[in-house]
C-alpha cells in the first residue's frame, strides 16, 4: 500500500467487498505456482471524483517508477475513497520495493487471500414479536446490512423476496444497480433487496484466470452458496416451512459499502493461517475506517479450533464470533453386527439402507483410509460400508468416493481433537459423521471380527434437550489474542452449527460437481454461520438505539451475554467435554433482549484505538495507517495508558512474571438503555474460578 504524508499517496489492498453481497468468491482452488505479478493497493490522502481520482492515481504511478522498473506497466485496478483513501494496482515486485522506498509513500501492501469461515434459532435466541428486542427495533426496518462474501442468489428465493410490510428503501442509501448477463438487477432489487456488487479485478490478477458466466459468474451472483447462506441469515425474510429435505423444517467490500450508506456490515471471511499484525492487516485497517463511520462490523472468529491463538479479526474494534450448537441435531445411528449402537449425525436425503446389516470394511484395506476418489478398489468396497479417516478431502468427497467404487455407505470418522464434535454433510451416499472415541470402537469390531457387518439407521430432526446447549464447536478458533492478550477475543458466541438459510441454485449443496441436486434451503456449519446472527441482531439495536456507536453495540452484546447452559452448567467445550472457557466463548452466549437495556455502556472511539495501537508499541509510521486526512499526526509520547486500559467490556489480565500479583485496569462506563433514573454504586468483581492466589 502507498500513502503519502501530505498530498501523497497511500497504498492498500481490498479483497472482495461490496454492498449487500460481492461475487468474486475466494476460490477453493490452489492459485498458480507462480505469479508474474503482485497485486497491491495505494492510498492517498486527495479525495475526488472517481474518474479523477483514478487518473491522479495512474499519473502518479507513471510518474514515480523510473524507467529501469517501469516494465511491465503497472495496471490501476481500484480506487479507494471511504473504506480507505488509495488505490489497487498490479504492480512487479521490483516496482512495489521502488514504490515502498520513496519518502512519499506510507505503505505498499500485497494482496492477501479471505477465506470463507464457514429456522430454529430465531425461536432459540428468544427472538419475540410481543416483547424484548424485536418490538423495540420494530424489526430493524430502517436499517441496511451490508455482507461481504462470495455473492447472493436472489432467483426463487422468497428470503429476499419483496416485502410488501416493508417501507421503502431508506433515503440515505446511494446503492445503484450492477447488472450482467446472468444477475438482472430490475427483477432482484427491491425492498429487501437494495443491492449488490461485485469485485473481480484482483482475484483475476492473483489467480491468472478470467471469471466467466458459467462456473464463477462476473455478476454478483453467488455460484458458491456460502454468500447466499450468509446474507439469508443476517437480514433474510422468514420463511414458512423452509427445510432441507425435510431437514429442520420450519424456517429458514467495505468502501462501496460506506458510500451506499449501510449501518452493519456482516464480514465472513478472515485471514488464512496466523492472524496478521494491525497494522500489516489490511481488512483491520478498512474496518478501522469502516467503524469510525459509526457502522458496526461483525465478522467470524474463524474455523481453526480448537487450538489457541487461531481466532482471527481480533483488532478491538471487530466484533468476531464463535460458534455454539442449538437444541437441534440431526442424528444417525450405526448399528453393529455385534449388537452395539454408536450415534452419529448426518443430513443425508436418500433412500435407507434399511435394518438388515451389510458388510462392513475399513477404508484403508480396501485401497484408501481417507476414502480418496479412485483409490478405493471397486471389487473390495462394493456393496459394503466403508469406514474412512478424516483428511486429504471433504466429507461429502468421501462418499462421493465410496460410491464411484459401488461402495453402499460410509461411516466418517472425526477428526481426535474435534472430541464430541462430528460434523454433518448432505451426503450423495447414505453416511453418518460419528466422533473419533466411537469410530475406535468401530474399528476394534472391524479387527476382530471375522465378517464385520452394520446397518446406517437415520433420525431426521431432534429438537430438545437430549444434550445440553449451547456447546461450544470444536471447530470454532479460540483466543488468546495473538497481538493483544489484554483484549479478549472472540468477543461472543452465537449459534454456528447445523444452521438452515437460503442456498444458491448454482450450486449443489454438497459443493461437489457430481451432484445435480438444487436446494433452495442447505444446512452448513462455521463462524460463517454465526457472524450474520450477530450481525442481524447488531441491525435490530441499531434501529432500537440509533444513538448508540459500534463500541456501544459491541458492549451491549457482550455484558449481557449468558455463560450457562439450558442444563444450569457452564457452557460446554465439545473438544474437551469440559466447561469452555472465555477463550472459546469469550463474554458468552449473546442475549438478544437483554440487549436492548444493557444498563451501562463502555464505549470507545477511534482516538481510543489510536491510544491502544501506541501501547502496544506502534510507530507513528503503521498508526498513520488508520488515521483520516483531516487528523493532527498521532504523538503516543502523550499517551500514556496501557493496552489493558482500553474502555473495552471485558477484562484480560497478563502476567509478566511469577512475582506479580496485581495488575490495575481502568474503565469508563456511562447509562445506557431503557432504564431512568439516577444510580451510583461501586463494582464489586468476584474472583474469576480460573485465578488462584
Amino acid at each position: 500500500m502507498i500513502q503519502p504524508f501530505n498530498n501523497q499517496t497511500r497504498t492498500r489492498w481490498r479483497e472482495h467487498s461490496g454492498w449487500c453481497a460481492s461475487c468474486s468468491p475466494p476460490s477453493r482452488r490452489r492459485p498458480p505456482r507462480r505469479r508474474p505479478s503482485l497485486p497491491t493497493t495505494c492510498t492517498s490522502r486527495r479525495r475526488t471524483r472517481p474518474g479523477c481520482r483514478g487518473r491522479a492515481y495512474a499519473s502518479f504511478l507513471r510518474d514515480s517508477l523510473p524507467a529501469s522498473v517501469s516494465r511491465p506497466a503497472p495496471r490501476l485496478l481500484y480506487s479507494y475513497a471511504h473504506a480507505a483513501t488509495g488505490f489497487a494496482a498490479v504492480l512487479t515486485e521490483r516496482q512495489a520495493a521502488h514504490l515502498r522506498s520513496q519518502p512519499s509513500v506510507l505503505d505498499v501492501a500485497a494482496d492477501g487471500i479471505r477465506q470463507p469461515h464457514t429456522t430454529l434459532t430465531p425461536s432459540f435466541l428468544g427472538l419475540s414479536e410481543s416483547s424484548g428486542l424485536l418490538p423495540a427495533s420494530n424489526g430493524a426496518t430502517d436499517v441496511m446490512v451490508g455482507v461481504i462474501d462470495t455473492g447472493i442468489y436472489p432467483e426463487g428465493r422468497a428470503s429476499f423476496a419483496a416485502d410488501p410490510l416493508m417501507p421503502p428503501p431508506p433515503g440515505r442509501f446511494r446503492g445503484g444497480c450492477v447488472s450482467t448477463p446472468s444477475f438482472n438487477a430490475s427483477a432482484y432489487y427491491n425492498n429487501k433487496l437494495l443491492g449488490a456488487k461485485f469485485f473481480h479485478e484482483g482475484y483475476e490478477t492473483a489467480y491468472g484466470k478470467r471469471l466467466g458466466e458459467t462456473e464463477d459468474p462476473l455478476s454478483p451472483l453467488d455460484s458458491n452458496g456460502h454468500g447466499t447462506h450468509t446474507a439469508s441469515t443476517a437480514a433474510g425474510s422468514a420463511v414458512a416451512d423452509g427445510a432441507f429435505y425435510n431437514y429442520a423444517k420450519g424456517r429458514a467490500g467495505f468502501d462501496a459499502a460506506i458510500e451506499d450508506g449501510v449501518d452493519v456490515i456482516s464480514l465472513s471471511l478472515g485471514a488464512v493461517g496466523e492472524a496478521p499484525n494491525f497494522c500489516d492487516d489490511q481488512t483491520a485497517i478498512c474496518v478501522f475506517s469502516t467503524v469510525r463511520k459509526g457502522i458496526v462490523v461483525s465478522a467470524s472468529a474463524g474455523n481453526e479450533g480448537p487450538g489457541e491463538y487461531t481466532a482471527k479479526n481480533i483488532a478491538p474494534w471487530f466484533i468476531p464470533v464463535g460458534a455454539s450448537t442449538i437444541n437441534r441435531r440431526f442424528p444417525a445411528s450405526v448399528v453393529l453386527g455385534n449388537g452395539d449402537t454408536v450415534t452419529g449425525v448426518s443430513l443425508y436425503a436418500g433412500t435407507p439402507l434399511g435394518e438388515a446389516k451389510i458388510p462392513l470394511v475399513y477404508g484403508r484395506h480396501v485401497g484408501s483410509n481417507v476414502c480418496e476418489a479412485e483409490k478405493l478398489n471397486a471389487s473390495l468396497a462394493a456393496g459394503k460400508i466403508v469406514v474412512c479417516d478424516p483428511g486429504v478431502n471433504g466429507r461429502a468427497a468421501k462418499g462421493e468416493a465410496v460410491i464411484l467404487a459401488d461402495g453402499a455407505g460410509a461411516i466418517l470418522v472425526s477428526n481426535e481433537k474435534f472430541g464430541e464434535q462430528a460434523l454433518t454433510a448432505a451426503h450423495v451416499v447414505a453416511a453418518a459423521a460419528v466422533k473419533f472415541a466411537d469410530a475406535e470402537k468401530i474399528k476394534e469390531y472391524i479387527r476382530t471380527d471375522a465378517s464385520p457387518v452394520a446397518t446406517i439407521m437415520f433420525h431426521g430432526t431432534v429438537v430438545g434437550r437430549n444434550t445440553s446447549s449451547p456447546r461450544m464447536a470444536s471447530f470454532s478458533s479460540r483466543g488468546q489474542n495473538l497481538h493483544a492478550p489484554e483484549i479478549l477475543k472472540p468477543d461472543v458466541t452465537a449459534p454456528g452449527v447445523d444452521i438452515l438459510a437460503a442456498w444458491t441454485g448454482a450450486n449443489s449443496p454438497t459443493e461437489l460437481d457430481s451432484d445435480t441436486r438444487r436446494v433452495e434451503f442447505n444446512i452448513i456449519s462455521g463462524t460463517s454461520m454465526s457472524c450474520p446472527h450477530v450481525s442481524g441482531i447488531a441491525a435490530l439495536l441499531r434501529q432500537a438505539h440509533p444513538d448508540w456507536s459500534p463500541a456501544a453495540i459491541k458492549s451491549a452484546l457482550m455484558t449481557t451475554a449468558y455463560n450457562v447452559d439450558d442444563a444450569g452448567v457452564v457452557i460446554r467445550d465439545m473438544a474437551t467435554g469440559e466447561a469452555s472457557t472465555p477463550f472459546a466463548r469469550g463474554a458468552g452466549h449473546v442475549d438478544l433482549n437483554r440487549a436492548v437495556d444493557p444498563g451501562l455502556v463502555y464505549d470507545a472511539g477511534a482516538d481510543d484505538y489510536l491510544s491502544f495501537l501506541c501501547a502496544l508499541g506502534y510507530t507513528g509510521e503503521q498508526i498513520a495507517k488508520f488515521t483520516a486526512k483531516d487528523d493532527p499526526a498521532v504523538n503516543c509520547s502523550t499517551r500514556t495508558a496501557s493496552a489493558g486500559d482500553l474502555n473495552y467490556p471485558a477484562f484480560s489480565v497478563v502476567f509478566t512474571n511469577s512475582t506479580e500479583n496485581e495488575v490495575t485496569q481502568r474503565r469508563v462506563v456511562r447509562k445506557s438503555g431503557a432504564t431512568s433514573g439516577p444510580s451510583t454504586g461501586s463494582p464489586s468483581p468476584a474472583q474469576p474460578a480460573c485465578v488462584s492466589r
